[in-house]
């Protein structure tokens, strides 16, 4: 059975060198399963070959890891994205049969966003778009990001809405007082990535984006990132007073779609079902910070007929993605 990994991460030296230099700096500081995280991250050559051979990945996404360039600005932030993607690209050049490229974009600058997106689907091939989360508090249902949309829409490419950590005042709002271990995990992978882009989301669809710009296409990981259990609640705002063209529930099944990102839990993915339904569900390990072998033995244990699994594990990225 084929399998398409759709939320698989790497970094440019350049890159942990700079935005992401925290990590690098921990990871040098304590060693072991940072430093190989970090390693992980780094390898788009033969050793991740080699470790997707051996968990059954046909097929990884490449996508630049959080918190990504939506926080840079300017020269900084178009210098990152196009070194980014070029360093994707070489990886696709080398295995072209292994990898493609979701795009990062310096979307602070939305010209300079759809020229580069121009370029690495010219030139690269690109099949898609990463953005993580808000750009410095701004989301994208901010009219100042519709060129970006519109050109996303026009060239049929996906966008993957990654979580980023939300707002400086709103994470001082919800997670100050405590400790601060666990304020930090909470505001991140633990609670508040998630929360956070459940809501960005729902800001795009409240804010007409969907009802502009109908075709476009956006992914969410991590089972659903909690929409799943509140799907049926949000209709409770209703069209008569969103203004919009349809329920909040059906651009969730309409333009939204949905990958595991390491929730290898059957109760979260049954929920997805029943919600959303198979055709709208994808493949993916959330390499390295889970996985890849976990992530393909859950597939393989998931209670659907043979036919769902192929959809799942390669079917419908392949119909969305064009590949």
């Amino acid at each position: 059975m084929r399998t398409i990994a759709l939320e698989e991460h790497f970094a440019t030296p350049a890159f942990l060198d700079g935005p992401e230099r925290r990590l690098k700096e921990y990871a040098e500081r304590t060693g072991g399963r940072f430093a190989t995280l970090v390693a992980n991250l780094l390898d788009v050559g033969d050793g991740r070959v080699a470790a997707m051979d051996a968990a059954k990945v046909d097929v990884q996404a490449l996508s630049l890891t959080a918190p990504g360039v939506e926080q840079l600005e300017g020269e900084e932030a178009k210098a990152f994205a196009r070194s980014t993607n070029d360093a994707i690209s070489e990886a696709i050049r080398r295995y072209p049969t292994r990898f493609f490229g979701l795009a990062s974009l310096p979307i602070g600058d939305p010209p300079a966003a759809v020229a580069e997106l121009d370029r690495t689907v010219g030139e690269g091939g690109f099949k898609g778009i990463v953005i993580n989360g808000h750009h410095r508090g701004r989301y994208l249902d901010d009219r100042f990001f519709l060129p970006v949309l519109a050109r996303a829409e026009a060239l049929e490419l996906p966008i993957y809405l990654h979580p980023t950590q939300s707002p400086k005042p709103v994470t001082d709002a919800w997670y100050g007082g405590l400790k601060p271990i666990v304020g930090e995990m909470m505001a991140n992978g633990g609670w508040g990535w998630h929360i956070e882009t459940a809501l960005h989301v729902l800001r795009m669809i409240l804010g007409g984006v969907f009802d502009a710009h109908p075709e476009l296409q956006i992914v969410v990981g991590h089972m659903g990132e909690t929409l799943p259990a509140m799907l049926q609640r949000v209709d409770v705002v209703a069209p008569a007073m969103t203004g919009l063209m349809q329920p909040i529930s059906a651009y969730l099944r309409e333009n939204v779609h949905y990958t595991f990102s390491g929730f290898n839990f059957v109760s979260a993915f049954l929920e997805l079902v029943l919600q959303v339904g198979v055709d709208r569900i994808m493949f993916s390990t959330d390499h390295p910070y889970q996985s890849m072998a976990e992530g393909r033995a859950f597939l393989d244990r998931l209670p659907v007929s043979p036919a769902d699994r192929e959809r799942i594990a390669h079917g419908n990225a392949e119909r969305l993605f064009g590949i």
